[in-house]
């Protein structure tokens, strides 16, 4: 049976010690970001993920679904599971006051959403989809809308779904077919089909709030043609109460590889009472408000495995005994020496530790930047901390989902043949990863975003988001020799990653074809030096606090010592693959 104990410690380091949230106090929201009022705020949700959540995961994953003439239900105590987790305020901790959140910032929502997404992922998905349909509506909708929805959708007494794929479109969402009619009230018709729609019918919430996009008569072709609907599940009387049923059905789900407790939907609109947010034909920038907070969730799901894969397989390495220690018995008492021993099981550990820690710490600051953005006093900062989100949503949303999956594999070598075996809930992990790296736009769209959006808005600008810092990080600590060994790998590999991006925005002007075929190997170059330089800003946290917790702060930077000779190396390969160009490609035989 696997095991779950949420990392409290090492989230109470990145929000005070490396993200040093006492300085933002002046910031809207950030007042009450202390150690005090956060200890016991992630002690709760611990608590909720490891005794309430965790639990169900291997059941759920066992008896799946039931779909019975349009109704789907839940696995036994999902429902529960979720009643409790609205009546304890987690979906409204960073919602806003005037429809009955919190109003905290969203940095701090992140250690809660990555225990939910390491303790029961099939679980996660429902709030975390009706999180950012909150955001849409409420940055989109209007006041009429955000005073009937949003309420109740911030309680959680109420979820919400994004539907964009239908059967022909998928990442091209220019090929949507989907119609709005208009209706004399004001309201639209909404007719067609939308699939893969993670939790879009379900039995845990009373009403399901569906954000559709659709065409209008006349609409323009492509992506500029799409409007944003707000379709329910029923429809809302004016005093708040539900209403008749609406003309839509789920008309089957899908049987997945993984995630087997969380309905993904066949949606058929048949007439259906929607209302327009946001402008006609402006849905897709409505959308992908809902699609950015979603991609870094997304992410963090990645992140969230990949911990719980960690955890498990050093438990399991620690108690299995299995040969000697190539330099001598370790534990010459027993029969063999435990599996820790060994130089390659232990190269394993390590990878997983470094990766869920560097991602973690990478996660926590876009979302803080997030907050900045949106919150922060000047506009000068608001701009700024706008480009690194920018920047950095298309490599998290990537890198950690592809590190998630990969430190699943890797906690099923650990475990040898019993991470095969069900029973021991290992190989659920890889079957529940790998759909993280596909959904809220391919890891290789996210790549192209990257090279085709990012790397030329502004002549650069959001690139400086991320260089200027790094340089100046390098300068503050290139006279600390206590910091060298972290300072010098970082500083040559951030030079590979300058390389890396001229030889692709310069290349990629005289033949589309070598920017297009190096971007994913770019985007995880461009991750490398990204948790590069966290793993350095960490390491100089843990160089400070010499002498306080001794046993935490040595194990930081230890493992930033790791990640600068064993991972961090891959980028020589990486940039070497990017400047070979696409030739051997785009002319190879297929």
């Amino acid at each position: 049976m696997p095991q779950f104990k949420a990392p409290i410690r090492d989230f109470q380091f990145l929000l005070h010690d490396y993200l040093k949230l006492d300085q933002y106090s002046d910031v809207p929201g950030f007042a009450d970001a202390t150690p005090e009022l956060m200890t016991p705020v992630l002690e709760a949700a611990a608590q909720l993920c490891e005794e309430v959540l965790f639990p169900l995961n291997q059941k759920g994953d066992a008896i799946g679904l039931k779909y019975e003439n349009g109704n789907v239900i839940v696995p036994e105590g999902f429902k529960e599971a979720y009643k409790l987790y609205t009546e304890n305020g987690w979906p409204s901790f960073t919602c806003d006051a005037a429809y009955g959140g919190q109003g905290l910032p969203e940095v701090l929502n992140m250690p809660l959403m990555e225990m939910v997404c390491s303790a029961n992922l099939s679980f996660g998905l429902t709030p975390g989809l009706s999180h950012g349909a909150y955001n849409a509506i409420h940055q989109h909708g209007s006041e009429a809308l955000k005073a009937k929805y949003l309420p109740k959708l911030v309680s959680g007494q109420w979820s919400g779904v994004m539907c964009l794929t239908e059967p022909q479109a998928g990442t091209d969402l220019g090929l949507v077919r989907c119609k709005a009619e208009p209706r004399p009230d004001g309201s639209f018709s909404i007719t067609g089909t939308k699939i893969f729609i993670s939790s879009g019918e379900h039995d845990m919430t009373e009403n399901i709030l569906h954000l559709v996009l659709a065409r209008l008569p006349g609409a323009p072709s492509g992506t500029k043609g799409i409007s944003l609907f707000l379709v329910p599940k029923f429809l809302v009387n004016d005093d708040g109460s539900l209403g008749a049923r609406n003309t839509l059905l789920c008309a089957g789900i899908e049987h997945k590889m993984g995630l087997s407790a969380s309905p993904t939907c066949v949606m058929q609109y048949d007439g259906a009472q929607g209302w327009l947010v946001g402008e006609p034909h402006k849905g897709m920038r409505a959308m992908f408000t809902m699609m950015n907070a979603a991609r870094l969730y997304v992410g963090v799901q990645g992140l969230g495995i990949g911990e719980i894969a960690y955890q498990n397989a050093l438990a399991y390495a620690k108690e299995r005994l299995q040969s000697r220690a190539i330099t001598g018995a370790k534990m010459p008492d027993k029969p063999a020496d435990p599996i820790i021993v060994h130089a390659d099981v232990r190269r394993m550990l390590l990878t997983m530790r470094a990766f869920t820690e560097g991602a973690r710490a990478l996660a926590l600051e876009v979302a803080l930047q997030i907050d900045l953005a949106k919150r922060h006093p000047e506009p000068d900062m608001r701009r700024q901390a706008d480009d690194f989100v920018q920047l950095a949503t298309p490599i998290v949303k990537s890198y950690l989902t592809d590190g998630g999956f990969d430190m699943a594999n890797l906690a099923v070598q650990v475990h040898g043949g019993y991470g095969y075996i069900r029973d021991y809930g290992i190989e659920q992990y890889v079957r529940d990863a790998r759909v993280t790296m596909i959904y809220e736009g391919t890891n290789g769209i996210q790549a192209l975003d990257l090279v085709g959006r990012k790397l030329p808005q502004g002549t650069g600008r959001y690139l400086r988001s991320f260089f200027h810092p790094a340089d100046a990080f390098l300068t503050q600590h290139k006279d600390n020799p206590a910091m060298q060994e972290f300072i010098k790998p970082l500083a040559k590999h951030l030079g590979y990653l300058q390389q890396a991006t001229l030889w692709i925005a310069t290349q990629g002007i005289a033949n589309p074809d070598d920017a297009a075929g190096g971007a994913v190997e770019y985007q995880r170059l461009f991750a490398h030096v990204m948790l590069a330089y966290v793993w350095a800003r960490q390491a100089a946290v843990a160089l400070e606090k010499n002498g306080q917790d001794k046993v935490f702060y040595d194990a930081k930077l230890a493992t930033a010592r790791f990640y600068m000779q064993k991972i961090l190396p891959n980028t020589l390969s990486l940039l070497a693959s990017i400047t070979a160009g696409s030739k051997s490609m785009m002319q190879g035989a297929l």
